[in-house]
């Protein structure tokens, strides 16, 4: 059997752990530079507040309704979404963190459990020891456990926040009420393709005869329906390593100078090569991209990527860096006014393991020295040691306006009870 249990409404959750006030109150929460919304309270739902709806749009809208609007407080965020996944583990040896407010735990030997109970002790330990609110689905399949799980949500009063698929009947039942647009790992097109061949329901896709499914389809949607019959074929993932990496960033304000859009390039690029080394890989391939702000109608839209492949996988700052700033100068326009970048490098490699190139080598100095570059700025806790085309006194801030405090990451934030 499999468990997932889910934290509900996590940003906002994390939000009203520390301002209490909150409760029983429509919260949204905003992305980066406060643009869109990404996560609201089951109060602000309610109010048909769209999922990704942008900020300057509905404004008046929040405060007609008294939506309370915070910035997106990732530190909070991320510290919280720790504490829960280090309780869970206590509650199964084997468990993966399926994303920052989901885990999948495997719930091997444990036949004579009362997995209710089992699963209402997960939740009221989690609630209690971080103030996170989850839902609980247990299943034999993971694929399962996503559609008890939201059954779990979608009626708090009468699941209690636990739904147990345990039978054959249950299963039917189950997978009969789940529509299959709200199937774990069915998108917009699979949707339609599949309601083309007639399937309304989860259950509907499970009788699909399955050769079919595997000619017209991939092995990936084999393995979904095989999971929704009950037989396991998608197994517990542990920790990997990331197949692509990026860092994207919205400006504060627009540039329209090629040398800011440089500095900005470097930058983003240098983080994209700390985080190659901190995860022990390298890179054959490098994406530049570059764009103006699209919902300024006053000015010109202008959206553009540039590729490059290295003839050697890298993880130097100094070649990704290089490298990026000249792919930027090809797409930079003149005139345009640039509201957004970003650097992807992807094709990683491990660095203990990857093909060697006859003629072409990463210089042996950059190794050594990128090392002393990370064990320094690891050492004093920021980035004191910069690429010399980076600004020195810069530091890349997000816009938020309306970001509550860092309570359990900053001792000078942390919460006072008087």
């Amino acid at each position: 059997m499999f468990a997932l249990v889910d934290c509900n409404n996590f940003y906002a959750s994390c939000e009203r752990v520390f301002n209490p006030k909150l409760e029983g109150k429509p919260v949204a929460i905003l992305s980066n530079n406060d643009g869109c919304v990404i996560s609201m309270s089951d109060e602000a739902k309610k109010l048909q507040l769209p999922f990704g709806a942008p900020i300057f749009k509905w404004e008046q809208f929040c405060k007609k309704n008294n939506i309370t609007v915070l910035s997106s407080n990732y530190p909070l965020y991320g510290d919280m979404s720790a504490r829960v996944m280090n309780i869970l583990e206590d509650f199964s040896p084997e468990t993966e963190v399926y994303s920052i407010d989901e885990s999948f735990l495997k719930l091997e030997g444990f036949e004579n459990y009362n997995l209710t109970e089992y699963a209402a002790k997960m939740r009221s330990r989690v609630l209690k020891w971080t103030g996170i609110p989850t839902c609980v689905g247990v299943a034999s399949t993971k694929a399962l456990c996503k559609v008890a799980n939201k059954i779990a949500r979608s009626n708090l009063k009468q699941s209690k926040g636990i739904c147990i698929i345990d039978s054959e009947e249950n299963r039917v039942k189950a997978l009969k009420w789940t529509k299959i647009g709200n199937v774990w790992g069915i998108g917009s097109r699979l949707k339609i393709r599949l309601q083309d061949k007639g399937c309304i329901t989860a259950w509907d896709f499970t009788q699909l005869p399955s050769d079919w499914v595997l000619k017209n389809f991939s092995i990936v949607e084999w393995r979904l329906q095989k999971d929704l019959q009950g037989i396991s074929k998608i197994p517990l993932d542990g920790v990997s390593s990331k197949k692509m990496i990026s860092t994207t960033r919205s400006f504060e304000y627009t540039h329209t100078d090629i040398e800011n859009i440089k500095e900005r390039i470097s930058t983003f690029a240098t983080k994209c090569a700390e985080k190659l080394r901190y995860q022990k890989s390298s890179c054959h391939m490098l994406i530049v991209q570059l764009s103006s702000n699209r919902f300024e109608k006053n000015s010109q839209y202008h959206r553009k990527s540039k590729t490059v492949l290295f003839s050697h996988p890298t993880d130097s700052t100094l070649v990704i860096s290089n490298a990026a700033i000249e792919a930027v100068k090809t797409i930079f326009k003149n005139g345009v006014k640039y509201k957004k970048a970003g650097v992807i490098v992807s094709g990683l490699v491990p660095n203990d393991n990857f093909q060697l190139n006859l003629f072409s080598n990463e210089n042996p100095k950059h190794k050594p020295l990128m090392a002393s570059i990370d064990s320094l700025n690891k050492k004093f806790k920021s980035n004191k040691i910069k690429l010399g085309n980076q600004d020195l006194k810069r530091t890349w801030k997000m816009r938020q306006e309306r970001l509550s405090a860092k309570f359990t990451t900053n001792i000078k934030e942390i919460i006072t009870i008087k």
